[in-house]
């Protein structure tokens, strides 16, 4: 646990919710599942400032998914994706359209 919240908080900068009588521990940023997503407003900015913090990005070469940078386009996105300390696959996105 230790671990892990070191890296939600000192690597991704949450801030923590509490702990819950049966032990889970909680931060709050609207997940409603396990595939988490973090949508940010410049993707290369923001690898950079996870890199800063030690988080380690995924680089991938397949057909139809090739990282530049740790970077891939993925239609009308932008894509990286990161490990927590425990495996699970997190994701940086930044949407390639407009607001509206």
């Amino acid at each position: 646990m230790a671990r892990a919240r070191r890296f939600y908080e000192q690597s991704l900068g949450l801030e923590p919710s509490g702990e819950k009588p049966d032990g889970k521990f909680v931060y709050q940023f609207g997940a409603t599942h396990t595939a988490l997503s973090f949508r940010v407003a410049d993707i290369a900015a923001a690898v950079r400032a996870l890199e800063a913090r030690g988080v380690a990005f995924a680089d991938y070469d397949l057909p139809g998914l090739k990282t530049i940078e740790h970077v891939c386009v993925l239609g009308a996105e932008k894509a990286a994706w990161f490990t927590d300390p425990e495996g699970n696959i997190l994701c940086l996105h930044e949407d390639l359209r407009p607001s509206s």
